[in-house]
């Protein structure tokens, strides 16, 4: 029980919770408050945080009670916002507005005329709210009293002793004297009898007294004694005479804010300027007429220079960016914000416009959509590039295809801005395709300059991109009947030539150039010259670099024994056909097996033939196709012949296929006409088939086959394809009679037939009919 006692009276005793840290100390002359920069907890926002220490300074607490009360209370645009008040027994926190005391700028005399007339016209219409309306008297009026908002505004504050004239014990009667340098800044009236006396003078005496001495503090910097008011130093010229009627010592004949802020609003007053009306007229920026527009704009571009530049970022932006999105304020209200941004940081121009800029692109009113592509460049440097590639390009893109051909051409003319805030897939993807549109547009000014446009962003594409996608671009361009655009195909290539291959420039870009040497316009004809001197040099060059060839050196050693017919040494001056027939050589000298044709059709084997002939051979064929046969050595018995044919299926896989790639790379020529190969299809070679007949191999009939090859006169009978199906069987000794073999063939189903006996003798014509039937 004890301990829960304990923990209730330390939770009553614990002082109430300030949402608010502090940062750094301000120092602040003449205030019986302390100033911090601070941060609101929740969401790191900035404030300012006013602290009067009450231990320190207790019998000034009444004061700085009064100043929190009337803070709360008073609410008027020129008065310090304030956001939370805490007070405990040892202190008394104000958490407010971030402001800076007036007096730093003040007494450095940084502050511009303009903005000092600016700036006393805000606390003029402030005082005359306390005088006036609230039936008030501030009575701590100066420069200690004033502060600057984030806006650049004036604020006012220093409340301590502001009272209202029907309370009977207002504490300026009381504690008047107890701010501090008041006997400094008190009219003569008070200096002489006293706070009280105020109840028989005019409500807005002191104030105006005290305003009249703050006009000279800030336009001089500082205030010491009394005997200086007297001074118009520094204090523009327009002023003075209501300046010496607001010190005046008869407070029944002194000028008070109201009529001194009146004053200055007449025409060609000293309140009557261009800043002056603007801020006015801000608020109001969205329910003027676009005539009244255009007359607050100029006024705006007239006093951009004194303007402070917190106004132009708190004030003047938020208002000009909502009367272009929600206003029809139009494109040059967006100039007059572009100028603006360019006077803020990064983390500003972040948080302020691009939220608007992003939004604003989704607009489908087109002279807004031409505005932000005009002033993209201004706006490029403030934009991430994940804005730029995740919401402003998505609706951008909107603008290549828009029936308005100036959307379409600032579209275009954008790209050059936006490239470097592109990723690599947006540019060799999406932008790609919506520049091939525009290549094709009807008006040739978008066609050119998308060609500039390419040559311009050449760099930013892919390797793989740029070689398929410029070639194919840049020589479409230098077909364009527009002169303008074939001569920006030239000097694209021209400034791009080190992008492609050599390959590329010699096959594709040097042909592509030829046609424009005699452009019916000098413009073109001269820019090709030069474009095709840049290419040719470059080609000429890199042929300079290779081999003289890249031929293997010519064989000379025989291959299996085989002796080349032909000579392979070939001269430079042998002729323009040197180079065939030495690669013709060449190949029979390596040659090994047989010739096979590439167009010859497949047709059945016929084996009605004699077994003494050597299979696969045809008599049509030339001579030196036939494999090298060596004779055998016959002693008694003689070993028998093989001759070795390799498959068909080695050099035919796909007759047809293979007779149209022929076709197709030499066009219609025909094979016989070429190297006089002969033009009957000749049918493939059976399987090798190995016999012994036992004796002296039988050459009649190769010999045969060899003559009628040789000359030109028709094939003998044997040769022919049968005319009807017939069976043909031919038998014959085979010497000793050992191994005796018969062969049997038949045009319905072929069968293995018997070994012939080869003869020496000499055969009659029906049995050279016989055997030639077997080459069939």
């Amino acid at each position: 029980m004890d301990f829960l006692k304990s923990a209730v009276a330390s939770a009553i005793s614990k002082d109430p919770p300030f949402p608010y840290k502090f940062g750094d100390r301000l120092t602040v002359d003449q205030s019986i408050w302390a100033l911090h920069n601070g941060t609101k907890r929740e969401d790191g926002s900035d404030c300012s945080i006013f602290a009067f220490d009450i231990a320190a300074d207790r019998s000034r607490l009444p004061l700085a009670r009064n100043a929190v009360r009337k803070m709360r209370t008073l609410r008027h645009p020129g008065v310090i916002r304030v956001y939370d008040t805490v007070e405990t027994d040892t202190y008394i926190y104000v958490a407010t507005e971030r402001v800076t005391p007036l007096a730093w700028p003040a007494r450095r005399k940084s502050l511009s005329a303009e903005t000092s007339k600016w700036g006393l016209f805000t606390i003029a219409n402030t005082l005359s709210f306390v005088n006036d309306e609230a039936a008030s008297i501030h009575g701590n009026i100066r420069l200690s009293s004033v502060y600057i908002s984030q806006s650049g505004e004036w604020r006012l504050g220093g409340f301590e002793v502001l009272s209202s004239m029907k309370d009977d014990d207002a504490i300026i009667y009381r504690h008047g004297s107890s701010t501090p340098e008041s006997g400094v800044y008190a009219p003569p009236e008070i200096a002489k009898s006293g706070w009280e006396t105020i109840k028989r003078h005019p409500l807005s005496a002191v104030d105006s007294y005290d305003f009249g001495i703050l006009l000279f503090e800030v336009f001089n910097g500082c205030f010491i004694t009394s005997d200086q008011i007297s001074q118009t130093k520094n204090v523009p010229p327009s002023m003075h005479q209501s300046y010496k009627r607001l010190l005046n010592s008869n407070p029944k004949a002194r000028l008070s804010v109201s009529h001194f802020r009146d004053q200055g609003r007449r025409s060609g007053g000293f309140f009557e300027t261009p800043l002056i009306r603007l801020s006015e007229g801000l608020d109001s920026l969205g329910l003027k007429s676009e005539g009244e527009r255009e007359e607050f704009l100029s006024e705006l571009d007239e006093v951009s220079d004194d303007f402070p530049e917190e106004f132009f970022c708190v004030k003047v932006l938020p208002e000009l960016l909502k009367s272009i999105e929600f206003g029809g304020g139009g494109p040059k209200v967006f100039a007059s914000v572009m100028k603006i941004g360019k006077k803020l940081s990064d983390e500003d121009w972040e948080s302020r416009i691009t939220p608007v800029i992003v939004r604003l692109f989704s607009n489908p009113d087109r002279a807004i959509r031409v505005c932000l592509l005009d002033n993209l460049p201004n706006m490029i440097d403030h934009l991430s590039q994940k804005i730029v590639n995740d919401k402003v390009f998505p609706q951008m893109v909107t603008g290549f295809t828009d029936v308005a051909p100036l959307v379409r051409e600032q579209t275009v003319k954008a790209v050059l801005t936006i490239i470097t805030k592109l990723s690599d897939r947006t540019i060799n993807g999406e932008l790609l395709k919506h520049l091939a549109k525009t290549s094709n547009d009807e008006q040739p000014g978008i066609r050119t300059n998308t060609t500039i446009c390419l040559g311009k962003i050449a760099r930013n594409l892919g390797a793989n991109t740029r070689q398929k996608v410029l070639v194919a671009a840049f020589s479409r361009s230098l077909r364009d009947p527009f002169v303008h655009a074939r001569n920006a195909a030239l000097l694209a290539l021209a400034a791009t030539s080190d992008l492609f291959n050599d390959e590329d420039c010699a096959s594709k870009i040097l042909p592509a150039l030829c046609p424009s040497l005699i452009d019916r316009e000098k413009l073109v004809r001269d820019q090709a010259n030069k474009c095709f001197d840049v290419y040719l040099q470059r080609i000429r060059k890199y042929g300079s670099s290779l081999p003289d060839t890249v031929l293997p050196p010519p064989a000379t050693a025989s291959v299996n024994g085989a002796v080349p017919r032909m000579g392979t040494t070939q001269s430079d001056a042998a002729g323009w056909a040197g180079w065939a027939i030495s690669s013709f050589t060449n190949k029979i000298a390596t040659a090994s097996g047989d010739m096979q044709s590439k167009v010859a059709k497949a047709q059945p084997p016929n084996n009605e033939r004699s077994s003494s002939v050597p299979p696969g051979a045809d008599s049509s064929r030339p001579s030196a196709s036939f494999p090298t046969i060596h004779r055998q050595a016959v002693t008694g018995a003689s070993t028998p012949l093989v001759v070795p044919t390799p498959p068909p299926e080695k050099y035919f896989s796909t007759p047809l296929a293979d007779e149209q790639e022929i076709d197709d790379a030499w066009g219609e020529m025909a094979e016989d006409d070429f190297f006089d190969a002969p033009s009957e299809s000749q049918p493939a070679p059976p399987p090798p088939v190995s016999f012994d007949d036992g004796g002296e191999p039988d050459f009649e009939g190769w010999l045969n086959a060899q003559a009628q090859a040789k000359s030109k006169t028709p094939l003998p009978k044997g040769l022919g394809k049968p005319s009807a199906p017939t069976r043909t069987t031919t038998t014959g000794s085979v010497g000793s009679g050992a191994g005796a073999k018969k062969l049997a063939s038949t045009t319905a189903k072929p069968k293995p037939a018997p070994a012939k006996t080869i003869s020496t003798k000499p055969k009659d014509t029906a049995a050279d009919d016989d055997w030639g039937d077997a080459w069939d």
